[in-house]
Formats: C-alpha cells, structure tokens, sequence
C-alpha cells in the first residue's frame, strides 16, 4: 500500500488531469512570447521569427518575439526559466545556456535541466573557422603555424561562455598547442563587427553569419568544424581533414517551456513545430542560413542536451577551464 503521502500525490494529479485537458483545448486564448536571449539579426533571432511567422495560422494567435541578450544567453534563458508555466512564454536558444552554463558560471541562476522543458530540437549547423585577412593566412597549418611564431596571443570572439564557438577554439588552441584571448560577444553579428574591425583577429561562426563577407573576400574561411564537407561549398576542407582528427563541433538551436508548462501543451508545441521545420518551405529558408532543419520530438532535444553536456563537459575539464 502507498503512503499516505504518496496517496495524496496521485489524488492532486487525477484531480489536475481534466483541467490540463480544457486549458490545452482553449490554448491559446491570447498572443504567446518567444524569448530569444541574444541579439536582433542573431541565427537564433532569425530562426526564432521565421518560426513565429510560420507558426501563427496554426496558433490562432501571433507569437511576439522578445529579444533578452546578455551574459552569453543567461539572462534571458533565466527569464524564460521563471516564467509562469501556463504555455505562453516559450524559448529558442543556443546549447551553451542550455549545456555547459552551470560548468562555466558560479550562479548561472537557473538549472537547465530542471527549470525548462525541452520541446524540439530545431536545428543544427556545422561551424566555420574564420580568420583576419591581414593574418596572410589561407590554411589552417598556416594558421596555426602563425599562432607558434607569435610573441604575442591573438584574440578570438564568441558568442559567450560555454558557446560551440568558445568550446570549439580553445578545443581547437589545446590541440595544437598555441594560446589565444578569449573574447565573448553578444551575437554573431557583433563578432563579425568585431572580426572586420580588427578588434578579434579569429572566430568559430555559423556559416551563414559571415558568409556574405567571406564570399567578398573580406574574411578568409579556413575550414568546416563538421565531420563531412558542405554541399554548399564542397571547397572547403573540414578541419578534421586539415590534421585535427575527429574535430567536430556543430552549433544547434532548441525550442523549451519553463517546467511545469501543461504536458499536452507541449506535446501540441512539438508536433506543430516539428510539422513546420520539416516542412519544405521552411526547410529551404533554415538551409539560406545554413542550417540543417530537425524538427524532433521533445525527447529529441532532451537526448541532445545531454550528450552536450557530457561531452563538451569533459572538454572543459581536460582544458581546466574555471567557472567566472
């Protein structure tokens, strides 16, 4: 026999069932928010408004997006964290707030893994190793090679601690053994900013971030941090080819709802989100950025953040690298 405790518990969750049941046949009643905690013009910002556009006639309701940048997508993966659990406020974000943030920060402020609910795992990009024309660099040896000659570390940006294109260069300077400056930036449109001006002289980005100045030869491309080689540019070697075995580091985009969000209104979320990124329009906008659309199911992403977390949590311990 269950304790009386145990008892009661049961009890309060039949009780709950059917009001869970009408309040995801009445959702939603009023417009719903979609934070994105980094910048306008950001991959998650664009992916996150193309969503809302395509999402809206099955909704009923439009989804506004609010922008919540900082502390590399803590503060508004926090707020997303807190919200009020009634199926209105949701979160597109990057894994780093998701995986590696309680690796890397003191106070965090929120336990990723137990203050959100995963809803999808939208979709994922390989990462481009981007470096200074004024390097005279064009390969990777050469590069690095550059890094072993300086007296001085050249400085790299990224979109924040415990982000793939943190992770992913200082993965990348222990292997070889050089030293670089980390310097971590609100989005990838203020690295780029950054990168162009001369204030970074080296960064991981999101192909579609920086492409247009690579093509115009502002930038030089140096390699894919991908397994396999893009079909978009079959040119451009994987940097696992260039020497540095096994390198992959991808970046991917997740949809959450605070815990405690009504199960059937995340399971409704999943699959209409899931409808949507597999769908071919929305297919071919993800692959003008350069993302590969997924589209999972809620356990798809549960699975993802894991595995992230595990691995690139051994990266950091093998790199010593201290929470700030």
């Amino acid at each position: 026999m269950l304790p009386r405790r145990d008892w009661l518990t049961v009890l309060a969750g039949a009780l709950l069932l059917p009001c869970a049941g009408r309040a995801a046949q009445d959702w939603p009643a009023r417009p719903l928010k979609l934070i994105v905690p980094f910048p306008p013009g950001s991959s998650p910002d664009l992916i996150a408004r193309a969503m809302a556009e395509g999402l809206r006639p099955q909704l009923g309701q439009p989804m506004l997006v609010e922008n919540k940048p900082g502390a590399g997508g803590l503060i508004g993966t926090g707020l997303a964290a807190h919200a009020a659990p009634d199926g209105y406020t949701w979160l597109l974000t990057i894994q780093g707030p998701l995986t590696t943030a309680a690796l890397l920060n003191k106070k965090p402020g929120y336990d990723a893994l137990k203050d959100l609910v995963p809803v999808s795992l939208i979709a994922s990009s390989p990462n481009v190793l981007l470096v200074s024309t004024t390097l005279g660099v064009g390969t990777l040896q050469e590069f690095l090679q550059l890094l072993r000659t300086r007296r001085e570390a050249l400085n790299y940006g990224s979109v924040g601690l415990g982000s793939a294109s943190h992770l992913a260069m200082e993965d990348l300077a222990a292997r070889a053994g050089v030293a670089l400056n980390h310097v971590p930036y609100g989005g990838f449109a203020q690295v780029l900013q950054a990168l162009l001006g001369g204030e970074i002289q080296a960064a991981f980005m999101v192909p579609g971030m920086a492409l247009g100045a690579w093509k115009a030869g502002k930038l030089r491309a140096l390699g894919l941090s991908s397994g396999v080689r893009s079909t978009s540019w079959p040119e451009l070697p994987t940097l696992a080819e260039q020497g540095l075995k096994d390198f992959v580091a991808l970046s991917w985009q997740g949809l959450l709802a605070p815990a405690g969000t009504p199960q059937p209104l995340v399971e409704r979320m999943a699959g209409l989100v899931s409808a949507l990124v597999r769908s071919p329009a929305f297919r071919e906008r993800l692959l003008a950025q350069h993302f590969n659309a997924i589209g999972s199911a809620p356990e798809g992403l549960s699975l993802q953040m894991r595995e992230d977390r595990e691995r690139w949590g051994r990266v950091i311990q093998r790199l010593r690298l201290k929470p700030e």
